[in-house]
């Protein structure tokens, strides 16, 4: 098991991160706690927050959802996707060229994508194309706990204090009330994930990543 601490990659502009989710919850449930860490130990923060799949009420929720989670940062570019949910792998032209539009406009020290590994098609797909995308980046590879039961053995951990999970979590109950009547989606499940990751960092809480490739 690999443990580290945040990545020391800022250069002279500041820490340049590029969060990438499929659907309009995913970057707060993969690494929302570490965002939140991230922002409040580096002043000098930008991000750029792209989410793929979405309809028109989704995207209102999610609007709200990252200017919250960012709220601090100075420099964020949201954007919100109307890809249909399910079905990107094969929308694969159009999801290629949005990622060389945003290869072309922003060159981040930090990415957080989705796991490689993960079951669902259209996490999948959106990893395989950041990977194929960002040649000399760091990659962290964020965890989405869902039906599938594809969790695996993870080898980044953030550390996180109890605060931040709780402010996590509950970002995720009032910003995205579409997804209440899920079973999964609760405080029991966004915290539950924190805990175990944390046992195996020797902390209370932490956040999991799979980092494939690292170059120093």
């Amino acid at each position: 098991m690999l443990k580290l601490q945040l990545p020391n990659v800022v250069n002279d502009s500041g820490l340049k991160v590029l969060c990438l989710g499929a659907h309009c919850d995913d970057i707060e449930i993969g690494c929302g706690g570490t965002l939140i860490k991230l922002i409040e130990s580096y002043p000098d923060l930008e991000v750029c927050w792209v989410i793929f799949c979405s309809n028109d009420a989704r995207a209102a929720e999610a609007s709200a959802s990252a200017n919250c989670f960012l709220k601090g940062v100075s420099r964020k570019t949201i954007l919100i996707k109307d890809f249909r949910d399910g079905f990107l792998p094969f929308d694969a032209i159009k999801v290629k060229e949005e990622f060389e539009q945003l290869k072309q406009g922003f060159s981040p020290d930090l990415i957080f994508t989705h796991y490689r590994q993960d079951r669902h098609q259209d996490h999948r797909f959106i990893s395989d194309l950041t990977w194929n995308t960002y040649r000399n980046h760091m990659i962290l590879e964020y965890e989405i706990p869902k039906y599938d039961g594809d969790l695996g053995n993870p080898n980044f951990f953030i550390m996180l204090d109890q605060s931040i999970i709780f402010r996590k979590s509950q970002y995720l109950l009032e910003f995205f009330p579409s997804q209440s009547q899920k079973q999964w989606f609760t405080e029991e499940t966004f915290t539950a994930l924190p805990r175990l990751r944390g046992v195996e960092a020797n902390c209370q809480y932490a956040e999991a990543f799979y980092s494939r490739k690292v170059v120093c």
